[in-house]
């Protein structure tokens, strides 16, 4: 018995750990070895000779966050719902992305599936989306994407 409840007690931080939510800014979705080819908004530098980096330079994953539980802000554009309920949405760093060209590189917007349905009034200003974040690319006619976040929280954004 005091074995069993021994190893439940090594169990149990592993658990609580688990089930944190890292709050990311968009800065922390950038590889260590690209950041340098950012500015501080998160924006692609620009090179040289003036023109943006190629995107084999930039959008990057950071593997290591793949599964973990994040809250991130960001401007959403809908992809998929009703006048209602939005379910799937790019998650983007500032207002106007990916309607603009060229989008931000993958590593700057996140797809984000949404099952049970975001209230379309509550999306109109940057909001916090909580979910599981995974390192996904997908091809959407908008922009590619270097991560996918299935959303199970929306909360209102704080500047905190």
């Amino acid at each position: 018995m005091k074995r069993l409840l021994l190893i439940l007690c090594t169990l149990l931080p592993l658990n609580l750990m688990a089930n944190e939510v890292l709050t990311l800014d968009w800065n922390d979705l950038i590889p260590d070895n690209e950041k340098q080819h950012f500015d501080l908004q998160g924006m692609p530098s620009i090179s040289h000779n003036g023109e943006a980096l190629p995107q084999s330079i930039v959008g990057q994953v950071r593997e290591e966050l793949n599964g973990s539980m994040v809250r991130i802000p960001g401007f959403v554009i809908p992809l998929e719902g009703d006048a209602n309920l939005v379910t799937e949405f790019l998650l983007v760093p500032y207002f106007g992305a990916c309607i603009h060209v060229p989008p931000p590189p993958p590593n700057q917007i996140i797809y984000v599936k949404f099952e049970k349905g975001a209230p379309v009034q509550q999306l109109w200003d940057v909001v916090y989306i909580v979910g599981t974040l995974t390192t996904q690319s997908i091809n959407h006619e908008l922009a590619q994407t270097g991560y996918l976040l299935q959303g199970t929280k929306i909360e209102e954004y704080d500047d905190e």
